[in-house]
């Protein structure tokens, strides 16, 4: 009865620390409107326009510019960078290309995803898309793993024909992430994330020069910059350990018998 009783405690523990796990394993939510969106583009990386994730920040350009958007990744994040780019109805075979750059500026593979397409002519739109790898709480200074902090869209034709240069053109930019949970956690945080010390953001107000005010970059993830001790692999241990004891316990009242033998010598 009494390892009934222990066996029933501990799935009832086990459910409830199990919930947990499965909500941080589950995509991060996206904000629920885009009326404060961007509605307009940076030409550099100190210019980026500054998003959240889940919003559509849009802009207008021509071909040949350079189109720059900046959003917050926290750690076990895997972002994914989509873009859409509108052309006019008469245009010459174009080749688009996203880059996506971490706090650091240093270019991020793609794992998958259509980074680069070209558009033949008389095509009205095309879509590209670049999925990251997890952004990591920490690595080695030598790696070039995403790390938390700002990262940098690029946006920008390649090979433009001189006829199409300066065609107006009007572009669309998304990104999402998706929670990797404790598979991703790795032992080890940065003291700080990668943001920006000092950024140009949109709707500053202008100095008495008639500059733009540079302010401390104010984009984070909704819930705040993670810790980077905190994982659901601690809740998995913990299950580990429960299920250890389990079977110590199962294994002593399978094998410890009746209890002492008697004392009274057999046959008397």
């Amino acid at each position: 009865m009494r390892f009934t009783r222990a066996l029933s405690a501990a799935v009832v523990l086990l459910g409830l620390a199990a919930a947990p796990a499965a909500a941080d394993s589950s995509p991060s939510a996206s904000p629920s409107g885009d009326g404060d969106a961007p509605t307009t583009a940076g030409t550099s990386f100190r210019t980026a326009t500054e998003f959240e994730q889940g919003q559509v920040a849009t802009a207008n350009g021509a071909a040949g510019d350079y189109l720059y958007w900046s959003f917050p990744a926290d750690a076990g994040q895997r972002p994914t960078v989509k873009a859409t780019v509108k052309l006019p109805e008469t245009h010459a075979a174009q080749t688009w290309r996203v880059d996506v750059y971490d706090g650091l500026r240093r270019r991020q593979a793609c794992q998958w995803g259509a980074q680069a397409r070209t558009a033949d002519a008389g095509t009205s739109s095309v879509e590209l898309a670049c999925v990251l790898r997890t952004v990591r709480a920490w690595t080695e200074p030598w790696a070039n793993d995403p790390l938390p902090g700002t990262y940098y869209v690029r946006l920008t034709a390649v090979n433009v024909p001189t006829s199409d240069l300066g065609v107006p053109v009007s572009a669309e930019v998304r990104a999402d992430s998706k929670d990797m949970g404790g598979a991703a956690a790795v032992d080890g945080s940065l003291a700080e994330p990668l943001v920006p010390g000092i950024a140009l953001t949109s709707g500053a107000a202008e100095d008495d020069e008639g500059d733009r005010g540079a302010v401390l970059s104010a984009i984070e993830p909704e819930d705040g910059w993670s810790s980077g001790w905190w994982s659901d692999r601690w809740v998995w241990s913990g299950i580990g350990a429960v299920l250890a004891a389990l079977a110590g316990i199962g294994g002593y009242a399978l094998t410890r018998g009746s209890g002492r033998p008697s004392r009274v010598p057999p046959g008397a």
